[in-house]
């Protein structure tokens, strides 16, 4: 087929079914991309021009194009769309999680570091006064129960809470102040 031929062929074609192949993409994509794929698709024809038999099936061989196109064309976006939303979405919540006026995430921060400074104050204390203390207000025991168990008096028992609970009151003394500070802000 000469240059010329095709070009006639090819003209006739476009005024002859880009219309209806435009209203057809339209309903299936939407009105924004369906004159993309109608152009995609005579782009197609044109650069196949050798490989392709101008005959009586042309026009299904334009609408089977036009049809695959907006298929694959809805795939990929929907595919996109989900990603893009999963990802907004992930992105929302870590600027929520992080961000700093959240009181959540400061109180967690703050109640981390206070919990790792009082652990660390606690197993700094000496040995018995340790057990005792831990036995105390970590597993609620009573004192009569930390003596049969420890096998010590009650009152050595008492003894080692008042030298754990002083040694810890010292130690922490600057997070009660903190945490009248922290409380003041908020009033």
């Amino acid at each position: 087929m000469s240059v010329n031929n095709f070009e006639t062929i090819y003209y006739d074609l476009f005024k002859q079914h880009y219309s209806a192949l435009l209203f057809y993409a339209t309903r299936l994509v939407g009105e924004d991309d369906a004159e993309d794929i109608v152009q995609d698709v005579f782009v197609e024809l044109w650069n196949n021009k050798s490989k392709i038999d101008f005959d009586d099936h042309i026009k299904s061989f334009l609408y089977r194009s036009v049809y695959t196109r907006s298929i694959n064309f809805l795939k990929h976006k929907s595919v996109v769309d989900s990603y893009t939303a999963e990802e907004k979405e992930f992105f929302a919540q870590k600027i929520a999680y992080y961000n700093y006026e959240n009181s959540d995430v400061m109180a967690r921060m703050e109640n981390l570091e206070m919990k790792k400074e009082i652990l660390s104050a606690i197993n700094d204390l000496p040995d018995q006064s340790r057990k005792v203390f831990k036995m105390s207000y970590l597993y609620d025991m009573k004192n009569k129960e930390i003596a049969d168990i420890l096998g010590i008096s009650l009152r050595t028992v008492e003894a080692h809470m008042y030298k754990a609970l002083k040694i810890l009151r010292v130690k922490l003394s600057h997070l009660l102040l903190l945490l009248i500070c922290f409380l003041g802000v908020y009033e």
